[in-house]
């Protein structure tokens, strides 16, 4: 796997049991991003910490400037500190973290994993999981559980039929299968709240110029924005001013054929 440090520490490639898992599109404003910018959507994995919708968008930490020393890499924001080591062996990668702030300060955090699938592809999250729906752009959520909500059939990925929705679900593992691979994601954080995030954009976003996108994103918290966050829907800073926890990435084959 390969960062992107100068901008905003993105992960521009997961080469995991023999296939890239990446999406990524040209984007000529996420070179020259900079903090309080709209969001430049390149594809790739962005950290996306301490919102990932409202404000500031999609979080502090993807559009400032990322240093490295020795096997840990940080980003310093204007109310915390995000670090992170990350080691691969053989088709797994673990990427631990570490969020330094204030006692107390509550935050979302979101690895926004865009893969790189075909329309075949299917995702695996226990059926009857407590899932919110995101029909827009909005904080608006509808309640329901994996993987039906409101007719709409999340766990597939395609055919690209011009919807785009979003959704938080009460997970810390999902497995992403496209053919004979298997992407299994999950979220290790025992003193804060976990979920898996999903955009499925199927070419209906944006309005104008659509394209598909797929999103399966491991977080803390339970919602987008962290300005709409009940207060059991966020992680914290306990008392010693900083927090841990792991993502942990692996890849199979032999897996579901369509």
């Amino acid at each position: 796997m390969s960062t992107d440090r100068a901008h905003g520490g993105r992960w521009t490639s997961l080469r995991v049991g023999g296939r890239e898992w990446l999406w990524r599109r040209a984007e000529p404003r996420r070179p020259v991003a900079r903090p309080g910018d709209a969001f430049a959507d390149a594809g790739g994995v962005e950290e996306c910490v301490p919102t990932v919708r409202g404000a500031p968008d999609h979080g502090d930490a993807w559009s400032r400037p990322w240093h490295r020393a020795g096997d840990e890499e940080w980003v310093d924001c204007p109310d915390f500190r995000l670090a992170r080591r990350i080691r691969t062996d053989a088709d797994t990668l673990v990427a631990d973290y570490r969020l330094t702030a204030t006692p107390g300060y509550r935050f979302l955090w979101a690895a926004h994993a865009l893969l790189d699938v075909s329309p075949h592809a299917t995702l695996t999250i226990p059926d009857g999981t407590p899932t919110r729906l995101y029909p827009d752009d909005g904080s608006r959520w509808t309640a329901g559980a994996w993987p039906l909500v409101d007719d709409i059939p999340l766990d597939r990925l395609g055919p690209d039929d011009g919807t785009a929705v979003g959704a938080v679900v009460t997970t810390a593992h999902v497995s992403v299968h496209d053919g004979r691979d298997t992407l299994h994601l999950s979220v290790e954080a025992p003193h804060h709240p976990v979920s898996v995030a999903l955009w499925r954009n199927l070419a209906g976003f944006p309005a104008t110029a659509p394209y598909r996108s797929i999103g399966v994103e491991p977080m803390l918290g339970r919602v987008f924005d962290l300005s709409a966050a009940g207060e059991s829907d966020t992680a914290r800073v306990p008392a010693s001013g900083e927090t841990h926890w792991r993502l942990t990435i692996r890849a199979t084959t032999d897996g579901p054929v369509p």
